[in-house]
């Protein structure tokens, strides 16, 4: 009996030692899934003029348009995604290439106002 009790600890501590590192494992995996999320999409207006669009979480949007970003938040719509800031407001209807794009004016009332760009993502 006595031959086995070291056995056993020493397996008892490699068992415990395995086992710490695993959420740590699970942890910086998830980081990484996270900082991976972050989408960017490209839109080709009319006018000629481009609009990157950055998706650093569902809630929120930077529109890069005429070399200025504007930060904007999710709001309220009937279809399509909807996002407004202080002047801007950005709304897009289906994925991928091809969905289309428009940048409002956004009116001190909240509601939308004249369109600005019309632009179909590249």
């Amino acid at each position: 009996m006595k031959i086995f009790a070291p056995v056993i600890i020493c397996t008892t501590l490699m068992l415990t030692a395995c086992g710490n590192e695993s959420p740590q494992s699970s942890a910086e995996e998830i980081k990484d899934t996270a900082s991976q999320a972050v989408l960017t999409h490209n839109y080709q207006c009319e006018s000629g003029n481009t609009i990157a669009v950055t998706y650093p979480a569902t809630d929120s949007t930077i529109v890069e348009y005429l070399a200025t970003q504007h930060k904007m938040n999710v709001a309220v719509s009937a279809s399509g995604a909807r996002y407004t800031g202080d002047k801007y407001e950005w709304w897009t209807k289906g994925s991928g290439a091809g969905s289309s794009g428009m940048l409002f004016h956004h009116q001190p009332d909240g509601s939308t106002g004249d369109t600005i760009e019309t632009c179909t993502a590249i």
